[in-house]
């Protein structure tokens, strides 16, 4: 029997949190242009606090890709 656990909702708002991270990176880089900043506005603390837990996010994200890769082929339990 394999268990599914892709229906996390923490685990769904973290890869939610990390691609929004990684969308702004991109138009950062390649339009010079910070989304997060356009949205919030200039409320700094609330800027801050989205960037922490958007790092959060990856760091979490990378650390589940890491087990995902090291981990010994998924068996079937009998």
């Amino acid at each position: 029997m394999l268990i599914n656990t892709s229906y996390n909702p923490c685990t769904s708002i973290i890869s939610t949190l990390a691609a929004i991270g990684a969308v702004n990176w991109g138009l950062v880089g390649i339009f010079n242009f910070n989304l997060v900043t356009y949205l919030l506005g200039d409320y700094p603390t609330i800027t801050k606090i989205v960037y922490v837990l958007v790092g959060l996010s990856g760091l979490w994200s990378l650390c589940s890709l890491s087990k995902v890769l090291c981990s010994p082929s998924i068996q079937k339990a009998d």
